[in-house]
């Protein structure tokens, strides 16, 4: 692949031919399935911005997929790759992983050509803030309309300045900060957003591995414990997804970056590369780990389970053959090819799809969305009075045995529900019920044997019953 643009159409041809594969087993109306494909709304804009004394023109695009729920949900990337077909490939695959989570949202997705890590921050701030003023004077951003959120290259940072140009065009709109999410926690966002996908990736990876039947096939034991995993990106996704994993007794065995990477088949300890990386500027001479001088040969070592959590079309038919993995759990958005997916299921290989394994971010995200249209924080009604009726159960037991409760004991029995409780248990529950009814549709639709096509069948049923419901189809 010699340019970008080509990248961003083999990513979109990707995600239609997956679309295709499963929609040929669904009985809806063909037209409800043509409708359910499309891109609904393409909007690109370019837009001038003074950088140190000259002016200079950014471009800027929104792709919203699908209405049949409002608003439309999806991140917004800042890379200088960036394109149209990247885009709308990204929208799609938002339309079909929010419905196979019963996030109750369209698909959407944004982006900016700019070089994050090269340009200034005042750069950055007057490019965010510009760029929501014009999906602002288009309508095409609000809490009941279209909901950005961080993706490749933004942050926090730039979801709060996007907040804040939004309430200066909405003032007075009670509900002006459901207009975007993962916002800092001190200006409208929640606690658990900024792990929220790489736990997801460790609630999706920890369910397949607990399933007998799957596991059976792959000749594995059950458990996280012992396994060797191999991630691609330690950026937020990627790092949270390998910390988790390794809290459970996983073997985080390498890690590649952009600058190349480490393997060391003893084990890594993901906190404290993380640190070298953020002290060094790189992953590579870290002590006690091989040097890898090529990240992309990472993908190719011997493993339990490949965690490519970086860019698209990372696997793809020119290396999935040497794929040593078991298992390949998608982190990033895109990362194999439909290719190399076709090579990766006939040497049985098992490929945790993408459209439900980072629904973790989106999840939380509509946690959050619903904290900030109910203005109050998760918790703060119910905490105390959980931990009263905990207490007074607590006491009750230790009446009526004679035996006492040690204090720490206690207050690990007693403690009640905060925010970041209940957005974890939120998530683990949506990461749960939605890989076993990815599963239930493996046994019950006949010719379905893989768990992107079962997802993405799903996915369809689900956002084909809504299409039906508002009476535009029969």
């Amino acid at each position: 692949m010699s340019t970008t643009q080509i990248q961003g159409k083999d990513f979109y041809d990707s995600v239609l031919q997956f679309y295709d594969q499963a929609a040929q087993f669904s009985k809806l109306d063909p037209g409800i399935l043509a409708q359910i494909k499309a891109c609904n709304s393409i909007y690109k804009v370019n837009f001038p911005v003074e950088v140190d004394g000259h002016v200079q023109v950014f471009e800027g695009i929104r792709v919203q997929h699908s209405h049949h729920k409002l608003p439309s949900k999806g991140g917004i990337r800042y890379s200088v790759h960036v394109d149209e077909e990247e885009v709308m490939a990204l929208a799609t695959l938002m339309t079909f992983k929010c419905a196979l989570v019963d996030v109750p949202f369209g698909g959407a997705k944004g982006g900016v050509k700019i070089n994050p890590r090269t340009s200034s921050v005042e750069t950055l701030e007057k490019v965010t803030r510009r760029y929501a003023s014009e999906l602002i004077k288009k309508n095409l951003i609000g809490p009941g309309m279209d909901v950005p959120a961080p993706d490749y290259g933004t942050g926090s940072r730039e979801m709060a300045w996007i907040a804040d140009t939004y309430l200066a065009f909405k003032f007075g709109d009670t509900n002006a900060l459901g207009c975007v999410t993962g916002k800092p926690v001190g200006q409208g966002g929640i606690r658990g957003r900024t792990e929220a996908t790489g736990l997801g990736v460790f609630f999706g990876l920890r369910e397949l591995l607990a399933d007998e039947e799957m596991l059976k096939k792959l000749g594995m034991t059950s458990g996280m414990a012992g396994k060797r995993i191999i991630v691609q990106g330690l950026g937020n996704v990627g790092y949270h997804a390998a910390h988790f994993c390794e809290l459970e007794g996983a073997v985080i065995t390498g890690i590649a970056e952009r600058e190349g990477g480490i393997f060391n088949a003893n084990g890594l300890d993901v906190a404290a590369v993380f640190k070298h990386r953020t002290d060094s500027g790189s992953l590579l001479n870290y002590p006690g780990a091989q040097n890898v001088e090529q990240g992309s040969q990472l993908l190719e070592y011997e493993c339990d389970v490949l965690l490519p959590a970086a860019l698209e079309n990372q696997i793809h038919a020119g290396n999935a053959a040497n794929i040593k993995a078991k298992i390949i759990a998608e982190g990033a958005n895109g990362p194999t090819t439909k290719d190399a997916e076709k090579i990766l299921l006939e040497r049985g290989i098992v490929i945790l799809p993408d459209l439900y394994l980072n629904a973790g971010g989106v999840t939380v995200s509509y946690f959050e969305w619903l904290k900030n249209l109910s203005n109050v924080r998760f918790g703060r009604m119910g905490k105390r009075a959980e931990e009263a009726s905990l207490r007074r159960l607590v006491t009750t037991i230790e009446q009526t045995t004679g035996k006492s409760i040690s204090a720490q004991e206690r207050e690990l029995i007693i403690q009640g529900a905060d925010e970041t409780s209940l957005v974890r248990s939120g998530l683990e529950d949506t990461m749960i019920v939605a890989y076993h009814e990815i599963r239930e549709v493996m046994h019950q639709v006949k010719g379905i044997q893989d768990l992107r096509t079962a997802a993405f069948y799903s996915a369809i049923e689900k956002v084909g019953v809504s299409y039906q419901a508002l009476g535009i189809f029969p």
